[in-house]
């Protein structure tokens, strides 16, 4: 756990100071600026790589996907909290970058930062304060993780379920025709490829089910059964 994070905490900065030293050396031409914004980016697209790749393994290796477990999954959360801690800081330096080539007041690039970043600022934030205790410290059955699930329901089938019927809604109130009169008008093909589409993020969303089911089955109801 600890050696993951010391790797991670030496890792991504390391590489970023050695893209930004590489980049300057044989681009002599490019600015200060063009060095970090291309370092950050070659950065965050290693560890897109690293993640993807931890995800096949896992994914590959367990067998069960409500119950398996995989060591990977663990300590990769630990090797991602340095990442985050990073790539905050990149975001600030890109900033701040710009903002001195732009000939603008240094107090004002925190508030550039802040205003422009705000979403993956977040995002940054859920995942070392939500997702990283909810991973490592094992609260399965406290009442964050319990909210965490129905949010994660709610959103799963709000931006990948009922995002097909709005389609098929927002054309037929386009056309002046009703939602059942939709897929009776458009091509078949489309029909097809919605229909592709669409079951495997309904086949997700069963296994999510299932899993919240389990989640909200408290012992004592598994003593009754």
């Amino acid at each position: 756990m600890l050696l993951t994070l010391a790797w991670g905490a030496l890792f991504f900065p390391g590489l970023f100071a050695l893209c930004t030293w590489a980049l300057r050396r044989s681009q002599p031409g490019w600015s200060r600026t063009d060095c970090v914004m291309i370092s950050t980016r070659l950065v965050s697209s290693v560890h897109a790589v690293l993640a993807t790749g931890s995800g096949i393994v896992i994914i590959r290796s367990c067998d069960d996907v409500i119950t398996g477990r995989h060591w990977l999954a663990r300590e990769y959360v630990w090797f991602l909290i340095p990442y985050m801690i990073y790539d905050s800081y990149a975001m600030y330096l890109c900033e701040w970058c710009r903002t001195r080539d732009q000939n603008r007041a240094p107090s004002l690039t925190l508030r550039n930062f802040l205003s422009r970043n705000r979403l993956m600022i977040t995002h940054h934030a859920v995942i070392l304060f939500v997702l990283v205790p909810i991973a490592q410290l094992k609260q399965q059955h406290t009442l964050l993780y319990k909210v965490n699930g129905i949010l994660t329901l709610a959103t799963f089938l709000s931006c990948r379920i009922l995002l097909f019927p709005f389609m098929y809604w927002s054309y037929g109130r386009q056309q002046g025709l009703s939602l059942l009169q939709v897929p009776f008008s458009i091509p078949f093909y489309c029909n097809v490829a919605n229909a592709f589409l669409i079951a495997p993020q309904i086949y997700w969303f069963c296994l999510l089910c299932r899993k919240a089911v389990r989640l909200f089955d408290t012992p004592q109801a598994k003593k009754d059964d």
